[in-house]
This record gives structure tokens, sequence and C-alpha cells, in this order.
């Protein structure tokens, strides 16, 4: 990810206390229950899992959920948020998926809110989950749009949101079939007498 990750290390205490998060998470949450036909072994990974909001939401819908994170401020977070609710089947992994492969897990799921426009090189991170998902498995995309740039603001390098038919075109090359999207959320940033809206997509794709 382009943004130092002692970044997301000096934001993770804060993070929970953020609304937008969990409104966003609940969201993207009820899509996914509504769009996947879950089984009950079904073992997930959330990729860019910050303080895990939004797996704690589906911990009661997949056997297991692997909550990966390159900032050890967030990881530690996790931590004791798993400890506090005694839960037995998130497992917090401190991993950069960016500069090596995960190569000794495979998942039925990986899901990632507002994380892979981070990611400078997203053709890589893609081709790397496909290689972990299980045949027939999902991956499942929440994050922006296509935007001018002014929801991080100049410095940014990484993506302004993405264009959801040339992603679809990416994710096909690498043998992902029956992509849907949809419009499931919108964040609203700037003062009150100039919010601007940002729309999130939820794209599900399923691994040939």
């Amino acid at each position: 990810m382009n943004m130092k990750i002692n970044e997301f290390d000096n934001r993770a205490r804060e993070w929970d206390k953020e609304t937008i998060h969990w409104e966003r998470s609940k969201a993207i949450a009820e899509r996914m229950i509504a769009k996947i036909p879950f089984k009950p072994a079904m073992k997930a990974l959330e990729f860019g899992a910050g303080t895990g909001i939004l797996s704690f939401m589906l911990s009661d819908t997949f056997a297991e959920i692997t909550l990966m994170d390159n900032s050890s401020e967030m990881i530690k977070v996790i931590q004791e948020k798993i400890a506090a609710y005694h839960s037995t089947n998130l497992k917090p992994l401190l991993f950069n998926l960016e500069q090596e492969e995960l190569s000794n897990d495979s998942f039925d799921c990986i899901f990632t809110q507002m994380a892979l426009h981070h990611v400078v090189d997203t053709e890589l991170i893609i081709n790397r989950f496909n290689k972990m998902l299980n045949p027939g498995g999902y991956l499942v995309i929440a994050d922006l749009y296509s935007e001018d740039g002014s929801f991080h603001g100049e410095g940014f390098t990484g993506h302004n949101g993405f264009d959801v038919k040339l992603l679809k075109e990416n994710l096909e090359k690498v043998g992902f079939t029956n992509i849907t999207s949809e419009e499931c959320f919108v964040m609203k940033k700037g003062r009150a007498d100039a919010l601007r809206e940002y729309p999130v997509f939820l794209l599900v794709a399923e691994k040939g």
C-alpha cells in the first residue's frame, strides 16, 4: 500500500470510534450475506482488515476468518477484540501480501473493503487472490468508484477509486467469472456546507 504503514498504526486506536466505519461495514456485510451462497465450513480471508469490524460482523457466517493486515497496531487491536469477545474462529495475521505470496493456506472467500485503492500494483494482488482461492471460491471487493482525487487529496499515490468495467476485465483475464457489481454505500466527506459524496461499489466474482 502506498500509505505508510505507520500512518495506519497511528490511526488504529481511534479507528473504531468513527461511526462511518461501522455503517459502511454493516452495509457491506448485509450485501455479502445476500449475494453469496454461504456454506458452514467456508474459510475466509479479509485483506486489509484494519481493526476487523467487517470480519467480526461476519464471524458467524464463516467457519474461520483470517484477518490480514500489514499494520502491527491494527493487528494488536484485533487481538485485543478477539480476547474481549472470546472469538475462536478469527485469526489475525500480520502480513504484507504486496511483498510476498501467502503459499501455506487457501480460502473459499477473500473479501476486502476500502483497501484495494491503496495498492499500487492491483494486478499483482488480484493474481495472488486468485492463487489463494479454492476452485469456486468468491472474491468480494468493496471500494470507491472512480473519483476526482478529492477523497484523499494531494500527495496520495494510490488509485482514485476504480472504473468498475476495467476492474471486471482485469478479473476476467485471470479467470474470474460470474462477476457482478452494485452500489452498496455512499461515503460523505467535507464540511457540512460543502459535503461531497463518494459512492462505494460491491463487486463479487467467482473463481472459475
